[in-house]
């Protein structure tokens, strides 16, 4: 159907909406964000007012839109789902909004989340639709950026996940000659890194885990008594992502050894983990007290896993068996 042009036959008088409804007018006048109404008992619902910034976000004037259809803002990179959705609304008489790629005057394209909604007589009868537009296309543009750098992101780190995995079955498989502690070995080294990997993916307000709640997470497990037994020291430090695989298999490797030899095979022992940051490096003490008498083990495969990914990472490692309970020292470069 053509589109009304303000000198034709039926066109809407936009002074009569003025008078006729001064509060409504007011508010669309003054509005920041751009209005316009329209009305549908007019021969194709053209628009009967638009306030200063309707005009401003597309370039025409006031007497530029008057008495047409909406439609003139559309273009050749319009839709026909989103076409049909605004026409879904109006015939449906409710309040929605649709994402649709409208065109200013001087022909640039933006994406306008166009919201509709009819404005009722007292006898609950359609009087006029209204259309509140905003320019949502640097949002979606600065949301699409941000999805494909957290798609980067997430494929860095699953390549990272991979490679130690790798590093631990080769170097498990080498130091392991029975099937069944393999497997049980392999299982609770790759659970870890799993978990702690998995907690820090699926939280993305959070992008890299906080030392303190990763490793009392994780210590708690293995105590028998719970956190009772597990005190930790230090300030909040959110984990670099690169350190998150080594310091997870080193708090699982001495928590591991603990409920085997030391401080977590017992109801009284007790672990201390303290950590200290400088901007250089992360400094880590776990020691272990209340447990049984210490002895150096005779095989070292977790201490020796251990060691080399944190050297991988360029930090180092030192174990002291001391009569009262197990002493590791570790420093991670950051």
């Amino acid at each position: 159907m053509p589109e009304k042009t303000p000198d034709a036959p039926g066109a809407p008088d936009t002074a009569l909406f003025l008078r006729s409804d001064d509060v409504m007018a007011e508010a669309v006048r003054h509005a920041r964000l751009p209005l316009c109404i329209t009305d549908p008992n007019l021969p194709d619902n053209p628009i009967i007012y638009a306030n200063a910034a309707f005009c401003e976000l597309t370039g025409y004037a006031m007497e530029e839109v008057t008495g047409r259809n909406c439609r003139f803002l559309q273009g050749r990179d319009t839709t026909a789902e989103s076409v049909a959705a605004v026409r879904k609304l109006l015939a449906g008489q409710s309040v929605d909004t649709v994402e649709i790629v409208n065109y200013r005057k001087d022909g640039s394209a933006f994406l306008n989340a166009l919201q509709i909604g009819p404005v009722l007589d007292p006898e609950g009868r359609v009087r006029y639709f209204f259309g509140s537009q905003l320019d949502v296309s640097a949002k979606r543009a600065a949301e699409r950026q941000a999805q494909a750098l957290a798609d980067r992101e997430l494929r860095h780190r699953l390549g990272n996940i991979v490679n130690v995995m790798s590093v631990i079955i080769r170097m498990s498989a080498q130091e392991e000659t029975s099937g069944s502690e393999l497997g049980r070995i392999l299982t609770g080294r790759l659970e870890a890194l799993g978990k702690a990997h998995i907690d820090s993916i699926v939280q993305p307000a959070r992008s890299t885990p906080e030392l303190r709640a990763l490793a009392l997470q994780l210590l708690s497990v293995y105590a028998p008594m719970g956190r009772r037994q597990v005190l930790l020291s230090g300030t909040e430090y959110a984990l670099p992502e690169h350190l998150i695989s080594p310091l997870t298999l080193v708090l699982h490797e001495l928590a591991t050894n603990a409920v085997k030899h030391g401080a977590f095979s017992c109801a009284g022992g007790k672990v201390q983990l303290s950590w200290s940051a400088d901007g250089q490096a992360l400094q880590l003490r776990w020691e272990e007290s209340g447990g049984p008498a210490v002895s150096v083990p005779r095989r070292r495969h977790g201490s020796a896993i251990i060691r080399k990914l944190v050297s991988a990472s360029g930090g180092a490692l030192d174990f002291d068996w001391q009569a009262t309970g197990l002493v590791v020292t570790a420093s991670f470069t950051l």
